[in-house]
């Protein structure tokens, strides 16, 4: 088995962007679909919209964690300290794990409805629910849950943004750098005559 890597390959740079996009993209259609007043025939369309891009995100993001497994991991960048290192490890972690959890929670939503409406992935298929009991309780227990870990999500990508922008603008280090496919240009020497 190789060692460490020094940086992200183009697929996981690849994959990096489209989850996250992913993720911007429906914690914005979650408010916007959950508003009040909403007009009930948008709302429907705006759901199905929602639960396609969330089956998406899912998908996408059992490709990412299938690929971490499978690759050597990425070597820390030079210049972090250990509780850096630790930290950005755990951060990674969890937002891997999150990116599974909150589209895996709102499927348990669907699949737990009474209402029983089905999910049409982009018009093309239907997503089939889980086989799991039906109730009231069990929908607002998973709308619950669905919600709160959205919540996270979203201060956990704030808080990794901020970190992202603060190694590149105040430290100038290569964080940022790797997951957007280039490197740090060394620091010119100026060799006077």
């Amino acid at each position: 088995m190789r060692g460490p890597a020094d940086r992200y390959d183009i697929f996981t740079i690849i994959l990096h962007w489209l989850i996250a996009t992913l993720i911007l993209g429906l914690l914005a259609l979650g408010f916007a679909m959950t508003r009040p007043g909403i007009d009930p025939v948008l709302q429907f369309s705006l759901f199905q919209w929602h639960k396609s891009f969330g089956m998406l995100a899912l998908l996408l993001a059992a490709v990412r964690l299938l690929y971490s497994l499978a690759r050597p991991s990425i070597r820390p960048s030079a210049g972090l300290s250990d509780l850096e290192r630790r930290l950005s490890k755990g951060v990674h972690i969890l937002l891997l794990a999150l990116a599974i959890l909150v589209p895996f929670a709102g499927w348990m939503v669907a699949s737990v409805s009474l209402l029983e409406i089905p999910t049409f992935a982009f018009n093309l298929v239907v997503v089939p629910h889980l086989p799991v009991p039906k109730s009231d309780a069990a929908e607002s227990w998973w709308t619950e849950a669905h919600a709160l870990l959205a919540y996270f999500t979203l201060a956990l990508v704030l808080l990794h943004s901020a970190a992202a922008l603060h190694h590149h603008y105040r430290r100038r280090d290569d964080v940022l750098l790797r997951m957007l496919g280039r490197r740090l240009n060394a620091p010119k020497v100026s060799v006077k005559e």
